[in-house]
């Protein structure tokens, strides 16, 4: 087998001399140069603590790779701070950044010809992104997560960053003292990592070993601790011995593979991010999965993991007792895994969990058969207020049915205004639109509106329903992802103060208590907003981004693509 078969185009032959004449500049040798090259992509920056360590990380990992007889050639991706980009305009680029992480990853393996690819990312939308790249590359590739941070603590108590948000709120109705709010700030984040609860990043976290692209037992490792420098061991060796068997993502990542991981995300109460980061993976390998197998998938598995932020427990918690590991395998013992699924290893799941055994005397991991409830922490709704579908996240929530009127924003500035001026009553259901995939453009997220709801106590009054979406860290009957959006005239864009809306969880539906006349009538008065970007990056996104309903992909297939977009 040839293992250069990408790298050779770059290597061999008197004409490539000006080729290696740059590898020379860059220290290699003649052994360097007849060696597979080995991509190592990660979103290494200092624009948030999830990424910070990538880069060390990335050099543990290019030692095993030499010690493996490969040639390492580093390269970063963006990625955008969801938290620190959170509130404001920021917040627009962060979905679009999946989209830019995708093709910045195809065209460095694409410009330089490497032979396989290792991914690391540490923060929301780099993990489906590098994920993404994979498949579309379709080269021999390992997927790594940069890790969770550690648990803040103040008076007693485990904080994650939504703690921050949430005191915001509480701060603002005089609940809490300026140093009360300073000391949470300062005690939150204490030093690198991702979003310590089963917010996006740990939930795709959990996605990538559950379908296969990552080591097992890999995913749940804090950024920091030092026992992650055997899993950068075995990632250069496992690389190079996927190179040499020809085993590839899309081997690995198949249709009964994307349905593991959506049981994971059921099971641990992950991240409404999920049902737009799972559809936008298989379509770059020309897999068709909907939210309505999505949600099939929600309702028949069991919701056994307490995290945060529905549960008690953050992501440290989960690894001390097992990691991601005892999860998969307590589904694949009760018939909810497809065990025959191709991993990185080599090996199937039902191998690689084998000798896995559920820990005694810690209550992360409910048993099975005794879940915090018979169905997944997502729920898919539908109804004459979204026909093509919305997603609430129901783990921990209390209520999961409720009817108010509408308080109707056309901007999540508008609706943060509101309710800190304390306009926001009990009952109400809070409208924010205009902020989907095309409207905003780029889909906001809505932390800082859901955690200023429940800190100021009205979290379980009130339901929130938006075109836009929410942090993995939302909690609270908030409905985001709806469909149509409001700028291609779905039936949101019709809604005025006062209309009256349902949401309810245990019938899936979403609606508004409208005639299909009085829609209709409504419709035919309404007029398309402008574009809020009209040139630049965010333009260039709205043309040509889809419906939330398939991911809010760029890329759009049609039909399987070539088995690699290199050969």
């Amino acid at each position: 087998m040839n293992l250069k078969e990408q790298s050779n185009t770059v290597t061999s032959g008197p004409e490539r001399a000006p080729h290696r004449a740059m590898y020379r500049a860059m220290g290699l040798k003649d052994n360097d140069l007849n060696k597979p090259f080995i991509g190592v992509a990660s979103t290494w920056n200092e624009a948030t603590p999830c990424n910070i360590t990538l880069h060390d990380q990335a050099e543990n990992i290019k030692k095993s790779i030499i010690q493996n007889d490969g040639t390492p050639r580093e390269f970063t991706a963006i990625s955008v701070s969801d938290a620190i980009a959170m509130g404001h305009e920021g917040m627009k680029c962060s979905l679009i950044s999946r989209e830019i992480i995708v093709d910045s990853v195809e065209l460095m393996m694409r410009a330089h010809c490497y032979d396989a690819l290792v991914g690391i990312a540490g923060c929301d939308k780099s993990l489906p992104g590098m994920m993404m790249a994979m498949l579309r590359l379709n080269l021999p590739s390992v997927f790594l997560y940069g890790g969770t941070i550690m648990p803040g603590h103040y008076q007693g108590k485990d904080l994650t960053i939504v703690d921050v948000y949430e005191a915001v709120g509480a701060h603002n109705l005089g609940k809490i003292s300026d140093k009360e709010l300073y000391d949470i700030e300062c005690n939150a984040c204490p030093g690198a990592g991702s979003c310590g609860g089963q917010f996006t990043a740990n939930t795709m976290a959990c996605v990538s070993e559950a379908i296969g692209i990552s080591l097992p037992g890999s995913s749940s490792y804090p950024a920091t601790d030092p026992e992650r420098e055997k899993i950068h061991k075995e990632i250069g060796e496992t690389v190079m011995n996927l190179l040499k068997s020809g085993i590839r993502p899309r081997d690995i990542m198949t249709k009964k593979a994307f349905e593991n991981a959506a049981r994971v995300v059921a099971a641990t109460g992950g991240s409404t991010n999920a049902v737009l980061h799972l559809p936008a993976m298989a379509n770059e390998a020309g897999i068709k999965f909907t939210i309505e197998e999505i949600e099939k998938i929600f309702l028949e598995t069991p919701y056994f993991v307490d995290m945060k932020p529905g549960g008690k427990y953050v992501a440290y918690d989960l690894h001390k007792v097992g990691g991601i590991s005892i999860v998969l395998k307590m589904l694949l013992d009760t018939g909810y895994l497809h065990g025959d699924c191709l991993t990185v290893t080599g090996k199937t799941m039902a191998e690689n969990l084998k000798n896995v055994t559920f820990p005694k005397n810690q209550d992360v991991i409910l048993p099975i058969e005794k879940p915090l409830s018979s169905s997944g922490g997502l729920r898919i709704l539908k109804g004459n207020l979204a026909p093509d579908g919305a997603v609430v996240k129901i783990a921990g929530c209390k209520k999961i049915i409720h009817r108010g009127p509408a308080r109707v924003f056309n901007s999540e500035q508008e609706s943060f205004e509101a309710i800190i001026n304390k306009q926001i009553k009990s009952g109400d259901v809070v409208v924010i639109r205009y902020e989907g995939p095309k409207g905003g453009p780029g889909m906001r997220e809505m932390l800082s509106v859901t955690a200023a709801l429940y800190g100021q106590g009205l979290g379980a009054e009130c339901a929130l329903i938006t075109d836009g979406r929410f942090s993995g860290g939302t909690r609270g009957l908030m409905a985001g992802h709806v469909s149509p959006e409001a700028f291609v005239g779905g039936p949101i864009a019709l809604i005025q103060d006062g209309d009256i809306i349902e949401l309810n969880g245990e019938k899936g539906t979403i609606t508004v208590e409208l005639s299909d006349l009085e829609l209709k009538n409504r419709k035919l008065k309404w007029q398309q907003k402008k574009p809020n970007y009209t040139s630049g990056v965010l333009a260039k996104y709205a043309k040509l981004v889809g419906s939330a309903r398939d991911g809010a992909i760029t890329n759009h297939l049609s039909e399987n693509p070539k088995e690699s977009i290199l050969v």
